[in-house]
This record gives C-alpha cells, structure tokens and sequence, in this order.
C-alpha cells in the first residue's frame, strides 16, 4: 500500500446530530422500480441531451432517449420500459427548470436491443462506449466521462489516474458500500480507463475510516492499480487535494487535473464503466444514501428518474420532527423545497435534517482565524466575506473568491456562524453575471 501526504486545512466534520447515521454495514438494498420515472435530458455538465422520443412511443429500458450534443454532453437512457406519457419541464435538485422525459413503467423491465456487451475492446472503444452509454462522473460534478478519456491531443500527456474513493462529506456511505460489494468491478473499471487513455499507473485513494474497503480494492487489485490509505479529513474527496495527497503534484488555481498529467475518476463512475463495456449496460440507475430522520436509513440502489417521493417512501417515510430535507451531503448538498425531483446521475444522498437543519444566528466576526486555518485552498474567507458585505466584489475577486471550491469548512468552524460558503457563492454568481454582460 502506497504512502500520501496530507493537504493544508480542511475539518472532521462531527456524525449526525439525533439523526440516523448509515455506515459501512448497510449492505446496498435494490429499490423496486416505480410506476413511472421523469428523466432529465440535463443531468451532466455541458449541453443537454437532444430528446429523441415523443409522447406516445414505447421504450425499452436501456434505449437511448436523449442524444449528447456537443463537445461535452452525455445520452440519457430510459430506465424503465414503458410508454412516453410527457416531455416537458421538470425541476431537478440545483433549482434549475430542465426539459425531461416522464416514461410510464409497464414493470416488464424489456431490455433494448442495443444492450449488448463488447468484447475485448480497444481502446478507442472504451471511449466510445463511455458516451454512448452516458456515463459520467458519479462522485458529483457529472462530467462525460468520455472527454476525460479521449487524452491524446493534451501536452503533456497524464501519466497518471487518480480515483476517488475517499467519500469524505459525511454521513454518505454510498461509494464505502460499494467499494465493500464490487470492488473486482471498480477495478476492472479502473482498468479498462487505463487502457482507453494510455496510462500504466492508477492510484485509488480511500479514507482511513474505511479500511474494509481498502482491504477489499487490495485484493482485487492488478497490473498498476494500487490502493492508498488517507487520512480521514474533510474535503479529501476534492481532485485537487485528492491529487496532491496521492501524487505531491499540485493543480494550479484555475487548472485541471491534466495540469498535474492526471485524470480523475470516481469509483462509481468506474464500476460503471465496467458495466457498460462488459455488459452494454448503460447509466440507469445509482446507489443514494437515504439518512437522517427518515424510518429505514440505508444505501438504496435507484432508477433514474425516480422521484424522492418514491425513494423516501421506500426508506419508510420522514419523520415529524423533519425540518429540512438536503440533496448530497451536509457539506455541498442543496436544501430543497419540494420533493417532486427526480433523481439524476450525479445524486448521492438524501438527508432529512430536523433542529441540526436550522441555520443558528450569525454574530460579529471575532477574527479568531479558524476559517483561515481550516481552508484547504489557502485564502482568506474572513476578508473575503468583509469586501462583499460592503458590495466590494473586485476587491473579494482580487484576493481569491473565485478560487473558492465552496467545501463549507470555513462556515463550519466559524464561531460566529457566518454564513461565508453561501456569502462567497453569491460573489461568485454576482461576477460571472457582470461579465457576461
């Protein structure tokens, strides 16, 4: 097992306050298919799909219903087979309004034809296949997968794949569990990329809280992969720490990964290019963590396009003292007002939050300089917060706003509870539109 070194900052965030918490035990439960699914055709970065389906057709599970388009798009599938009953607009868990395709389940779960496995693909193939099977990275950011292995034309070339195994936003447990039940799946995914992009060295990082599932990667392990042990810390699971804690290599502010000749990948993402090459399976479905206030916590594996209706039924229902239900973890995650959103690729948790969900009252800064020492990005959030509080947006650009990865570990340990994560998202959103004017 390979040795790493730490990045500068980050935080241990605490368990869930009177919530039920999932771990590692809660084995991954098959949630029953619901009467009808609404499946966004924006569910990754880049353009939307281009809808190839109309009310009225019959689909079958697998077949593509959205076309990528673009550079940087990604298909989506249908995830039942059934009758298309809508195309229309359809709110998914950012806020966003999105033209999505509600299908009626007629519950034959009827395989379409283009579910075909490959064998012995080059690696030209894999990537093809990547994006006709709409894979994209799982672990939150929904990139197509395919752009991230079609590395030829980069200069230098990576020469190394990273993979995220870390899961560190707490209270989520959905890659642990996996790790723990297909580890032999993630690797062969881990491979099959390597081969797609040329590379001979891959290192999967996984949080020392997780040790089952380090000692599971290690057994199946093979021919360059090797499996690093981190140290439990918040956010461990971001690609730059993540490659600077496996490699020592840095990603300049502004930069990707290729900066530093690597490619990212989730272990998610992997296992699910495994079953796309070796199956012809494409993105149909994903494993969530249901936790907090709900009846039955646990690791469900989901169609896509389910609602969160159907999946907190399944979960045994909210409980009343629920004050707040979050899309992702407690960290990152999107509090949302109505639970009529489908599910999408990129979505890894549902929490339900009753008094640990209200936000305390802010106070004075009292420049103690935690969220200075706590941010891993090395700014200054106290400052920061100071410039846009007086409207002084260039100033807060100037010193590094935008260079904010959002983590939330500065809010954290704030004694003051300043809201600072949501102050310097604001910023952000407010100079991207002054200059796309």
């Amino acid at each position: 097992m390979g040795v790493s070194q730490t990045f500068v900052g980050g935080i241990h965030p605490h368990e869930l306050g009177n919530g039920k918490a999932v771990n590692g035990a809660n084995a991954i439960i098959d949630m029953k298919a619901p009467a009808k699914v609404t499946i966004p055709l924006s569910q990754h970065v880049g353009a939307p799909a281009e809808c190839l389906v109309k009310v009225g057709d019959t689909v079958n599970l697998g077949q593509v219903i959205g076309s990528a388009r673009g550079a940087i798009s990604a298909a989506v599938h249908a995830s039942v087979s059934g009758k298309v009953i809508a195309v229309g607009p359809a709110t998914i868990a950012s806020g966003k309004s999105v033209t999505a395709v509600t299908i009626e389940n007629d519950f034959e779960d009827r395989w379409d034809e283009s579910v075909v496995p490959t064998e012995d693909p080059d690696a030209g193939s894999i990537a093809r296949i990547a994006a006709e099977k709409g894979i994209v990275g799982m672990g939150g950011a929904a990139f197509p997968t395919a752009v991230k292995l079609e590395v030829s034309q980069l200069n230098p070339r990576p020469d190394m794949l990273v993979v995220n195994g870390s899961e560190c936003e707490p209270y989520l447990t959905s890659d642990h569990r996996l790790m723990l039940e297909a580890p032999e799946q993630i690797i062969d995914g881990v491979l099959l990329a390597m081969k797609a992009t040329g590379i001979t060295k891959a290192r999967i990082g996984v949080e020392d809280n997780k040790m089952d599932a380090v000692e599971a990667l290690q057994a199946a392990a093979k021919d360059g992969v090797e499996v690093v042990a981190l140290p439990a810390k918040y956010p461990q699971g971001y690609e730059k720490m993540l490659i600077y804690a496996l490699t020592g290599r840095k990603v300049p502010n502004g930069g990707l990964p290729s900066a530093a000749q690597c490619v990212v990948l989730n272990v998610a993402t992997c296992a699910a290019l495994s079953l796309a090459v070796r199956q012809g399976r494409p993105l149909i479905d994903r494993i969530v963590t249901v936790g907090g206030h709900v009846a039955k916590p646990g690791n469900y594996r989901v169609r896509i396009g389910a609602s969160l209706l159907d999946l907190l039924e399944c979960a045994g229902g909210l409980e009343p003292d629920v004050r707040k239900v979050i899309v992702g973890g407690p960290m990152m995650g999107n509090s949302i007002p109505s639970l009529n959103i489908p599910v999408t690729k990129n979505f890894g948790g549902l929490l339900a939050l009753a008094d640990e969900g209200v936000a305390p009252e802010e106070s004075a800064c009292i420049r103690c300089g935690r969220c200075v020492r706590a941010c891993p990005m090395g700014l200054m959030p106290t400052q920061m917060d100071a410039y846009i509080r007086h409207d002084n947006i260039a100033d807060a650009v100037r010193i590094g706003v935008l260079n904010c990865m959002e983590c939330g570990s500065c809010t954290y340990v704030c004694p003051a509870k300043r809201e600072l994560t949501q102050s310097f998202r604001m910023a952000k959103a407010m100079n991207r539109m002054k200059n796309s004017h």
